[in-house]
């Protein structure tokens, strides 16, 4: 997990604000796909989506937040950032689920799925986000 400060600007994105509920992740992916589509990078489309929609579900669970942004950004040549911003400034803390438990996989299937991850903090809020290299290998 990687916590940061700065905003990175001036690159490529798609960004949409939703209302903070499960029924969001569906909207959340087709923007995931569509950026993707765009920029020649379907192949990755797998990964960025269960990322999304990770992302999306710890902010309907663990926030009182009526609405969300979602963000599809390439910070960097080779690089696709997703991200998820709320105005709850409580930081998520990864968990270790047991076989039995129904949820707290969250975090460890965006860390599994992603190159890195980490949360901005933000005067308001925070950004949790998760990275992919957007070569084929990954």
């Amino acid at each position: 997990m990687i916590v940061t400060t700065t905003r990175p600007s001036g690159h490529p994105g798609y960004t949409e604000t939703l209302p903070c509920t499960a029924r969001s992740a569906a909207t959340a992916r087709r923007l995931v796909r569509t950026a993707l589509a765009v920029w020649g990078m379907e192949h990755r489309a797998d990964a960025a989506t269960l990322i999304v929609s990770e992302l999306v579900a710890n902010a309907v669970d663990h926030t009182e937040c009526r609405v969300i942004r979602v963000t599809v950004t390439r910070p960097a040549p080779g690089l696709i950032r997703i991200a998820v911003v709320d105005k709850c400034r409580t930081l998520p803390v990864p968990r270790t689920a047991v076989t039995d438990d129904e949820r707290g996989r969250g975090l460890a299937v965006v860390e599994e799925c992603a190159w890195r991850w980490g949360i901005d903090r933000l005067p308001w809020g925070k950004r949790v986000w998760g990275e992919l290299r957007s070569g084929i290998d990954g």
